[in-house]
Formats: C-alpha cells, sequence, structure tokens
C-alpha cells in the first residue's frame, strides 16, 4: 500500500469505527468488526480501484462481514455498551451532562431496534453523512430503496420515541394491562366476550 493510501485509510478509521460500532449496538463488537474489516481490506487491496471511493469499499467490506455474522450466529439484535465519552479537563454541568447521556443511551437503543438493513441506511446517511446515491453504491441496492429504508426508519425512530417507557418504570407505575394492585385489568374485548 503505498504511502498516499495509508494516510487516507488511517484517517477513515474513526468513520469506520463509528459505522462498525452502530452496526454491532456494541464498542467491543464494533472494534472487533472494524479490526476485521482492516485485515480484509488490507488482505485485499489489489481489489480496490483506484479513482472510487474509498471510505465506500471500506464501509460495504463492514457491512458484508457484520451480515456474514449475524448469518453465522443467527442473532438479530444485540444489547449496546455505552460508549465512552471523553471530557477533556472541562468543566461540566452534571444534570446536563446526566441528561444527555440518558438521551443518547435511549436514541442508541431505538437505533439498535431498527431491522439491520434500516439501521444501516440510517447510519450511512445520517451519521455519516452520505448521499443516497454514495448509500446506494455501498449497500448495493437501488436509490429508491435508500430513500424508502430511510424513510421506514425515521418514522420508526418517531414511533419509539413516542411509546410510553415500560422499562425502568419506577415502583408503583401502571403497566399496561396491570392494574396499581397487580390484577390483570380487563379490556373493552374482554367484557365483550363476557
Amino acid at each position: 500500500m503505498d504511502e498516499k493510501l495509508e494516510r487516507e485509510f488511517r484517517a477513515l478509521l474513526p468513520r469506520l469505527r463509528r459505522f462498525a460500532c452502530g452496526l454491532t449496538g456494541s464498542t467491543a463488537d464494533g472494534d472487533d468488526l472494524l479490526q476485521a474489516t482492516c485485515e480484509r481490506a488490507i488482505r485485499n487491496i489489489d481489489k480496490w480501484e483506484p479513482g472510487t471511493r474509498l471510505d465506500s469499499w471500506l464501509f460495504r467490506i463492514a457491512r458484508n462481514l457484520h451480515l456474514n455474522d449475524m448469518r453465522a450466529q443467527g442473532v438479530r439484535s444485540r444489547h449496546l455498551s455505552t460508549l465512552e465519552t471523553q471530557e477533556g479537563g472541562k468543566e461540566v454541568d452534571g444534570a446536563r451532562a446526566l441528561e444527555s447521556r440518558m438521551t443518547l443511551a435511549k436514541v442508541r437503543g431505538f437505533v439498535q431496534r431498527l431491522p439491520e438493513e434500516q439501521r444501516a441506511v440510517l447510519l450511512l446517511f445520517c451519521v455519516e453523512g452520505l448521499s443516497y446515491r454514495e448509500t446506494s453504491a455501498v449497500l448495493g441496492i437501488p436509490v429508491g430503496t435508500v430513500t424508502s429504508r430511510l424513510g421506514r426508519a425515521r418514522l420508526a425512530l418517531r414511533d419509539f420515541m413516542r411509546e410510553p417507557a415500560h422499562k425502568g418504570m419506577e415502583p408503583g407505575d401502571s403497566e399496561a394491562g396491570v392494574s396499581e394492585a397487580g390484577e390483570p385489568e380487563r379490556s373493552e374485548r374482554d367484557e365483550a366476550a363476557r
């Protein structure tokens, strides 16, 4: 690999890592995917066509490796670990920082709930800033499919954000179908069936 290509490759590593962590849902698995992607790219660098986008080629390798791993393990989703943030010695408003971390964790959780094909489109387009055409090329799908998957992903995220929170409920909170006393609530359908 020549020096210029190596510099370009190294410059893409943070974006590639962010994409890998977004696909896998965890930092550790994302780092493993990043390493596998780099190994595959270096081993097959002769297959990359100079003059084409190196980032698109690397994103495609990462996505294909991720899909292969998902098929091999039969896993459709994974738990998201909190990515470490660096404070850099700045003064931080504790309440605002906590709220920001909680919101970020919630959004990451919502993204992980998306089907893999919608998650990949959302990450490439919204997080990595690729165009519709570039996202289409990376994923090997038509531009129209990119737009429809992106639209479905955005609608799903909106719906997730509107859901009442059931996990992490405080004691005494009423969950759907259960009264404050812990007894099943009767729905209109149940009453009609009686």
